[in-house]
């Protein structure tokens, strides 16, 4: 029998159920600040597409923003392995964790981890351990599984990837680490974060915006730096500098932002909002 590592986040950041889920997943693709409409897949291993920046709050405050990036995603065709960053809520587990056997299982099904690209990643870098304890009860993993479960059913594997650790020394021998792994291989990087958290609509839009023009520059050291010196309290800043790294290694040519909104344009209250961004990466 397969590890199972079981849902903490069904009935509470997105429906419990397949089908209230899949309906869920809907809406979020055709709401106003959703791609619009449904994503077609296209029927190839993935031509252009390298990496995304997906939110990873509730689906009915970040889903549709999220959407947006697995609109681009569907659109360039599908990958064999997907591998998901996320930070660390919990303070559980190794400062670099991931998992290299398994299932993780949602209501849409069970996703495989992919083992071999694990251990390789795992060779690559010395700094990430293979731990489970970190996974157990971590949400910033587990609510992108879902979008890519609707896309592609169960004909792709993933490997999880928690950080506690998210200095800039970190992101970058974990991004060059994914450029040798991935290089040759049909595989996405999903880096799982929201931005700026419980301050003003006004406040939050001038620190993100700022924040994400140096995500568009595919500056890592810029990016951690105005994250750092504006109090920018994304959660997954280690995450994206990972990415902005190893988008760049496996030659990426643009970073585009596809959808900024805060919690305030869903909820109306924009005193105290949430920022939620999608971009993607592309050759």
């Amino acid at each position: 029998m397969p590890r199972i590592r079981r849902p903490t986040q069904a009935g509470a950041f997105y429906e419990g159920d397949a089908e209230s889920l899949r309906a869920q997943i809907k809406s979020c693709f055709l709401h106003r600040f959703g791609s619009g409409k449904l994503p077609k897949v296209e029927k190839r291993s993935l031509r252009s597409v390298v990496g995304l920046v997906c939110p990873h709050a509730g689906y009915m405050y970040s889903g549709p923003v999220a959407a947006n990036a697995y609109y681009e995603l569907a659109l360039d065709g599908k990958p064999d392995t997907a591998v998901v960053l996320g930070p660390n809520h919990t303070g559980y587990g190794s400062a670099l964790a991931l998992m290299d056997e398994g299932v993780w299982r949602t209501p849409l099904g069970d996703v495989e981890v992919d083992g071999e690209v694990a251990r390789e990643i795992v060779r690559e870098t010395r700094l990430v351990d293979v731990d489970e304890l970190a996974h157990r009860h971590e949400h910033s993993i587990e609510v992108q599984l879902p979008f890519l479960q609707y896309l592609y059913g169960n004909e792709f594997k993933f490997v999880p990837v928690c950080f506690q650790l998210q200095d800039l020394a970190s992101a970058e021998e974990v991004g060059n680490a994914l450029v040798e792994v991935l290089a040759e291989k049909n595989a996405v990087i999903i880096a799982s974060s929201d931005f700026t958290h419980y301050e003003s609509q006004a406040n939050a839009s001038r620190k993100d915006n700022a924040a994400l023009k140096a995500v568009e520059a595919m500056d890592a050291k810029q990016f951690l730096s105005i994250v750092e010196t504006q109090n920018v309290t994304a959660c997954g800043y280690g995450p994206i500098a990972t990415l902005i790294t190893a988008a760049k290694g496996l030659l990426a040519k643009e970073a585009k932002l596809l959808r900024y909104k805060t919690s305030g344009d869903i909820t109306g209250d924009t005193s105290s909002v949430v920022g939620y961004a999608a971009v993607s990466f592309k050759k």
